[in-house]
Protein backbone atom coordinates (compact mmCIF):
# COMPACT_ATOMS: atom_id res chain seq x y z
CA UNK A 1 0.00 0.00 0.00
CA UNK A 2 1.06 3.63 -1.10
CA UNK A 3 -0.36 5.95 1.04
CA UNK A 4 0.02 9.88 2.16
CA UNK A 5 -1.23 12.40 4.51
CA UNK A 6 -2.74 15.53 2.75
CA UNK A 7 -2.77 18.83 5.28
CA UNK A 8 -4.96 21.92 4.12
CA UNK A 9 -3.48 24.96 5.94
CA UNK A 10 -3.74 28.48 6.76
CA UNK A 11 -1.67 30.10 9.08
CA UNK A 12 -0.15 27.28 10.84
CA UNK A 13 3.44 27.81 11.28
CA UNK A 14 3.11 27.18 15.15
CA UNK A 15 2.19 23.45 14.95
CA UNK A 16 2.58 22.09 11.00
CA UNK A 17 6.59 21.38 12.05
CA UNK A 18 5.55 19.08 14.75
CA UNK A 19 2.95 17.64 12.79
CA UNK A 20 4.82 16.87 9.93
CA UNK A 21 7.96 15.01 12.07
CA UNK A 22 4.92 12.90 14.03
CA UNK A 23 3.76 11.87 10.46
CA UNK A 24 7.41 10.89 9.04
CA UNK A 25 7.79 8.69 12.11
CA UNK A 26 5.22 6.70 10.77
CA UNK A 27 6.97 6.39 7.23
CA UNK A 28 3.73 8.05 5.34
CA UNK A 29 4.45 11.06 2.74
CA UNK A 30 3.09 14.40 3.61
CA UNK A 31 1.79 16.85 0.93
CA UNK A 32 0.81 20.14 2.51
CA UNK A 33 -0.97 22.73 0.59
CA UNK A 34 -0.73 25.93 1.73
CA UNK A 35 -3.75 28.08 1.14
CA UNK A 36 -2.42 31.65 1.09
CA UNK A 37 -0.74 31.97 4.78
CA UNK A 38 1.09 34.69 5.30
CA UNK A 39 3.20 33.71 7.86
CA UNK A 40 6.62 30.42 7.61
CA UNK A 41 3.91 27.49 6.80
CA UNK A 42 4.98 26.89 3.54
CA UNK A 43 8.42 27.33 4.71
CA UNK A 44 8.59 25.37 7.65
CA UNK A 45 6.78 22.47 5.95
CA UNK A 46 9.34 22.14 3.21
CA UNK A 47 12.09 22.48 5.58
CA UNK A 48 10.28 19.23 7.17
CA UNK A 49 10.21 16.98 4.14
CA UNK A 50 6.91 17.61 2.69
CA UNK A 51 5.43 18.24 -0.99
CA UNK A 52 4.32 21.78 0.28
CA UNK A 53 1.71 23.15 -3.21
CA UNK A 54 1.24 26.69 -2.42
CA UNK A 55 -1.72 29.29 -3.31
CA UNK A 56 -0.69 32.73 -3.47
CA UNK A 57 -4.24 33.86 -2.18
CA UNK A 58 -6.82 31.79 -0.03
CA UNK A 59 -9.14 29.48 -2.50
CA UNK A 60 -10.85 27.62 0.50
CA UNK A 61 -10.28 24.15 1.89
CA UNK A 62 -12.39 22.29 -0.65
CA UNK A 63 -10.30 23.51 -3.50
CA UNK A 64 -6.84 22.86 -1.34
CA UNK A 65 -8.08 19.42 -0.77
CA UNK A 66 -8.74 18.93 -4.36
CA UNK A 67 -5.37 20.11 -5.60
CA UNK A 68 -4.36 17.81 -2.61
CA UNK A 69 -6.24 14.79 -4.31
CA UNK A 70 -4.95 15.40 -8.00
CA UNK A 71 -1.63 15.12 -7.04
CA UNK A 72 -2.29 11.79 -5.24
CA UNK A 73 -3.76 10.13 -8.21
CA UNK A 74 -1.32 11.50 -10.20
CA UNK A 75 2.07 9.97 -8.13
CA UNK A 76 -0.32 6.55 -7.91
CA UNK A 77 -1.43 6.68 -4.48
CA UNK A 78 -3.71 3.87 -2.93
CA UNK A 79 -4.88 6.14 0.22
CA UNK A 80 -4.82 9.80 0.63
CA UNK A 81 -5.58 10.66 5.00
CA UNK A 82 -6.68 13.95 5.21
CA UNK A 83 -6.15 15.85 8.35
CA UNK A 84 -6.13 19.62 9.59
CA UNK A 85 -2.57 21.00 10.17
CA UNK A 86 -4.04 22.93 13.99
CA UNK A 87 -2.67 20.29 16.16
CA UNK A 88 -5.97 19.18 16.83
CA UNK A 89 -5.58 15.76 14.68
CA UNK A 90 -3.56 12.94 16.93
CA UNK A 91 -1.08 11.65 14.01
CA UNK A 92 -1.63 8.27 16.02
CA UNK A 93 -4.94 7.63 14.95
CA UNK A 94 -3.41 7.76 11.49
CA UNK A 95 -2.57 4.25 11.48
CA UNK A 96 -6.38 2.92 12.78
CA UNK A 97 -7.95 5.09 9.77
CA UNK A 98 -5.48 2.72 7.35
CA UNK A 99 -5.91 -0.55 9.21
CA UNK A 100 -9.76 -0.63 9.07
CA UNK A 101 -10.00 1.03 5.52
CA UNK A 102 -8.17 -1.97 4.33
CA UNK A 103 -9.19 -4.59 6.30
CA UNK A 104 -12.39 -4.54 3.81
CA UNK A 105 -12.29 -4.27 -0.08
CA UNK A 106 -15.96 -2.46 -0.20
CA UNK A 107 -14.53 0.60 2.33
CA UNK A 108 -13.81 3.36 0.15
CA UNK A 109 -13.84 5.84 3.13
CA UNK A 110 -13.19 5.91 6.66
CA UNK A 111 -14.17 8.73 8.99
CA UNK A 112 -12.89 9.67 12.09
CA UNK A 113 -15.41 9.47 14.76
CA UNK A 114 -14.91 12.70 17.87
CA UNK A 115 -18.70 12.52 19.20
CA UNK A 116 -17.75 9.81 21.38
CA UNK A 117 -15.80 11.75 23.91
CA UNK A 118 -17.24 15.37 23.89
CA UNK A 119 -16.09 16.11 27.06
CA UNK A 120 -13.71 19.66 25.41
CA UNK A 121 -15.82 20.12 22.52
CA UNK A 122 -17.62 23.40 22.16
CA UNK A 123 -20.69 23.10 22.42
CA UNK A 124 -21.90 24.70 19.20
CA UNK A 125 -19.72 22.58 17.47
CA UNK A 126 -21.44 19.82 19.53
CA UNK A 127 -25.02 20.90 18.29
CA UNK A 128 -24.16 21.51 14.59
CA UNK A 129 -21.95 18.33 14.43
CA UNK A 130 -24.96 16.21 15.62
CA UNK A 131 -27.39 17.91 13.20
CA UNK A 132 -24.90 18.01 10.02
CA UNK A 133 -24.33 14.21 10.71
CA UNK A 134 -28.14 13.00 10.78
CA UNK A 135 -28.81 14.92 7.47
CA UNK A 136 -25.34 13.16 6.18
CA UNK A 137 -26.15 10.07 7.63
CA UNK A 138 -29.74 10.09 5.90
CA UNK A 139 -28.84 11.12 2.42
CA UNK A 140 -26.32 8.46 2.13
CA UNK A 141 -28.25 5.96 3.91
CA UNK A 142 -25.33 5.12 6.00
CA UNK A 143 -24.60 5.58 9.68
CA UNK A 144 -21.97 8.29 9.70
CA UNK A 145 -21.77 9.99 13.88
CA UNK A 146 -19.00 12.66 12.69
CA UNK A 147 -19.70 13.52 8.70
CA UNK A 148 -17.72 16.75 9.19
CA UNK A 149 -15.00 15.30 10.96
CA UNK A 150 -11.81 16.21 8.34
CA UNK A 151 -9.63 13.49 9.89
CA UNK A 152 -10.22 10.49 7.33
CA UNK A 153 -8.80 8.09 4.54
CA UNK A 154 -10.30 7.99 1.32
CA UNK A 155 -8.84 5.28 -1.34
CA UNK A 156 -7.89 7.04 -4.99
CA UNK A 157 -9.98 4.77 -6.53
CA UNK A 158 -13.33 6.19 -5.18
CA UNK A 159 -11.34 10.17 -5.93
CA UNK A 160 -10.79 9.04 -9.17
CA UNK A 161 -14.65 8.19 -9.74
CA UNK A 162 -16.33 11.14 -8.34
CA UNK A 163 -16.60 14.57 -9.80
CA UNK A 164 -15.55 17.13 -6.56
CA UNK A 165 -16.82 20.78 -6.69
CA UNK A 166 -16.99 21.86 -3.32
CA UNK A 167 -14.90 25.29 -2.79
CA UNK A 168 -15.28 25.26 1.32
CA UNK A 169 -16.11 22.98 4.05
CA UNK A 170 -18.49 21.62 2.50
CA UNK A 171 -16.45 19.29 0.14
CA UNK A 172 -16.31 16.53 3.22
CA UNK A 173 -20.02 16.47 2.82
CA UNK A 174 -19.74 16.30 -0.94
CA UNK A 175 -17.34 12.92 -0.50
CA UNK A 176 -19.25 10.82 1.42
CA UNK A 177 -22.33 11.99 -0.64
CA UNK A 178 -20.74 10.61 -3.64
CA UNK A 179 -18.91 7.56 -2.99
CA UNK A 180 -22.21 6.67 -0.89
CA UNK A 181 -24.37 7.24 -4.15
CA UNK A 182 -21.65 4.59 -5.75
CA UNK A 183 -22.47 2.48 -3.07
CA UNK A 184 -19.32 2.67 -1.53
CA UNK A 185 -19.12 1.96 1.96
CA UNK A 186 -18.53 4.26 4.69
CA UNK A 187 -17.09 3.57 8.28
CA UNK A 188 -16.21 5.73 11.57
CA UNK A 189 -13.68 4.97 13.61
CA UNK A 190 -13.28 6.56 17.20
CA UNK A 191 -10.49 9.67 17.41
CA UNK A 192 -8.45 11.60 19.66
CA UNK A 193 -9.33 15.40 19.13
CA UNK A 194 -7.09 17.35 20.81
CA UNK A 195 -8.80 21.42 21.95
CA UNK A 196 -5.93 23.84 22.73
CA UNK A 197 -8.33 27.06 22.79
CA UNK A 198 -7.81 27.05 18.85
CA UNK A 199 -10.19 29.37 17.32
CA UNK A 200 -12.11 27.58 14.70
CA UNK A 201 -11.80 29.02 10.97
CA UNK A 202 -15.57 27.84 10.37
CA UNK A 203 -18.21 30.48 11.16
CA UNK A 204 -21.19 27.96 12.89
CA UNK A 205 -23.98 30.24 11.42
CA UNK A 206 -22.56 31.34 8.10
CA UNK A 207 -21.24 27.52 7.19
CA UNK A 208 -24.21 25.80 8.52
CA UNK A 209 -26.28 28.01 6.14
CA UNK A 210 -24.04 26.80 3.30
CA UNK A 211 -24.06 23.66 4.50
CA UNK A 212 -28.10 23.22 4.21
CA UNK A 213 -28.39 25.27 0.89
CA UNK A 214 -25.81 22.61 -0.65
CA UNK A 215 -27.27 19.52 0.91
CA UNK A 216 -30.77 20.85 -0.55
CA UNK A 217 -28.78 21.41 -3.82
CA UNK A 218 -26.80 17.88 -3.53
CA UNK A 219 -30.04 15.84 -2.81
CA UNK A 220 -32.85 17.39 -4.78
CA UNK A 221 -30.36 18.14 -8.03
CA UNK A 222 -29.11 14.28 -8.10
Amino acid sequence: MKNCVIIPTLNEEKAIGNLIEQIKMLSLDVVVIDDGSHDKTAEIANKKGAHVISNKINLGKGIALRQGFKHAIELGYDAVVTMDGDGQHNPKDIRSLIEVGFKDEQTAVVVGNRMLEVRNMPIIRILTNRIMSNLISFVCHQNIPDSQCGFRLIKTKVLNKIDLSSKKYEIESEILIKAARLKHKIISVPIQTIYAGEKSQINPFIDTIRFLKFIIKVYFGK
